[in-house]
């Protein structure tokens, strides 16, 4: 007897189904192994949880982006609404809030953080540079003073050897280096050369002994770098030898 093809058919639609497998393409976070599907309610959650995450993000403006999106993002990013907002701390007294700086680095969008680190590099690494720069131009003075006063480069070489050696051989090395920091010294050194050896006063012996910086400060004076009065000179010599007796 041929079999009953609608029976067959009901059979068939009332009979399990096998349960789906998870495609590759879907997280297992999205899929229920149980109902062999995708999980909508997880899917749409994870979903709307992006979209908050997105428009939260902030878009860096591109160069044609108008002052309004620029001015978005630099207040996302912690950009100060004024250049006078930052609040520079100085590392040195050389290294001051400059506002016109401050104009620039603003515009540019610098955070306070950023322009803070600017002012710091500058005390850190251009400050010595100029330090540098300023010690060697007014050496480089001083020199020119003694060279017009030997007569030309060729005689002043030629002093400075003689008096290099007279001072190492009779003077304490810090009286020495002290004398031959400045041209005013250096002549100074030279009158002494000139007699013989430095004129010690005999009452310094009982005069107290002075600081090296009070010495530094007599050699300031007219009389020791202008004048060059042999008293004086020697006074300040004779300061040096008593605060250095070993290296006399």
């Amino acid at each position: 007897m041929p079999d009953n093809l609608l029976e067959i058919t009901l059979e068939d639609d009332a009979a399990p189904k096998p349960k789906g497998s998870r495609p590759a393409d879907v997280p297992e976070k999205f899929w229920d192994e149980a109902a062999g599907e995708i999980r909508l309610e997880a899917l749409l959650k994870s979903y709307r949880e992006l979209e908050r995450k997105l428009s939260r993000m902030v878009t860096v403006p591109g160069d044609d982006a108008d002052e309004e999106e620029r001015f978005r993002f630099f207040r996302a990013i912690g950009v100060p609404d004024t250049p006078d907002a930052y609040r520079i701390e100085p590392r040195h007294p050389l290294v001051t809030s400059d506002p016109e700086v401050n104009a620039r680095l603003h515009k540019a969008g610098f955070t306070p953080a950023q322009v803070q680190l600017v002012y710091d590099l500058a005390a850190e690494r251009l400050l010595p540079l100029i330090a540098e720069a300023a010690q060697m131009f007014e050496a480089e003075r001083e020199l020119d003073k003694l060279r017009a006063h030997f007569g030309g480069e060729e005689r002043w070489q030629r002093a400075a050897k003689q008096l290099s050696a007279w001072g190492r051989a009779n003077l304490p090395p810090a009286v020495f280096e002290a004398l031959s920091s400045t041209a005013s010294g250096v002549l100074a050194l030279k009158a002494m050369m000139e007699k013989g050896e430095p004129t010690l006063i005999a009452k310094s012996e009982a005069e107290d002994t002075v600081t090296e910086e009070e010495l530094r400060q007599m050699m300031r004076d007219p009389r020791y770098w202008r004048k060059r009065d042999p008293d004086f000179v020697a006074r300040v010599t004779e300061g040096f030898r008593r605060l250095f007796p070993g290296e006399a």
